[in-house]
């Protein structure tokens, strides 16, 4: 059985035929449900509708939400871009980036990228430089991902997914080497979780998870 809630309109002593809307609120299948009509009774006949609009809240609800996070996402990208190429090196030079794919310096910067990855997950896991105590080399190779690793694949002629990557990752992995000392002091963690950030961005933005063979 349909539960309703009707809601009646104010009387007009003025204005006698002026029309009156009728909501009802149907809680099965959460729509709402508007009659007018100029019957002078509390509940219109069916002669005197003039008016029947359904209105389901759920989808609209969901329209909105929907709606939401969509605007939300080109912001996000923005700020994200914004940032990176405001404080994130660049190439220094004017005119095209010299770097792209196959030339040597494409290599290069490549090379080095992920050569410093290595070297700094060596530098946290303490197995150079050893020491007994936190030291600069631990804090660079927890740093090394954002400071040598992403500057130095941002400087290539990438694409535009890779960028978008990057750009995200250069506002990520801070947040990250932040915020994991004040529950776990470990440089290894950090490194490690540089890592995983690094790669499931990838991941996301080139799709590798959704590919079929």
């Amino acid at each position: 059985m349909m539960n309703t809630l009707k809601i009646l309109p104010l009387p007009s002593p003025l204005i006698s035929q002026r029309p009156k809307f009728y909501y009802y609120f149907n809680s099965t299948t959460s729509s709402i449900t508007i009659r007018s009509g100029t019957s002078d009774e509390h509940t219109p006949s069916p002669t005197t509708e003039t008016l029947v609009v359904d209105v389901n809240v759920d989808e609209e609800v969901s329209k909105t939400s929907t709606s939401t996070s969509t605007s939300s996402a080109p912001m996000l990208k923005k700020v994200a871009q914004k940032t990176a190429s405001t404080f994130a090196p660049r190439p220094s030079t004017a005119s095209k980036n010299p770097a792209v794919p196959g030339s040597p310096l494409y290599t290069v910067f490549e090379v080095q990228a992920y050569a410093s990855m290595l070297f700094g997950g060596a530098l946290s896991f303490n197995l150079i430089f050893p020491s007994d105590q936190p030291d600069i080399w631990r804090l660079m190779g927890m740093w090394s991902i954002w400071m040598f690793t992403i500057p130095s694949l941002r400087a290539r002629d990438c694409s535009k997914n890779e960028k978008e990557a990057l750009n995200y990752l250069f506002l990520l992995i801070p947040l990250l080497n932040v915020a994991i000392p004040f529950f776990f002091k470990s440089f290894p963690l950090v490194w490690s979780a540089d890592i995983i950030a690094f790669f499931a961005m990838y991941a996301w933005k080139f799709g590798w998870l959704h590919r079929t063979d």
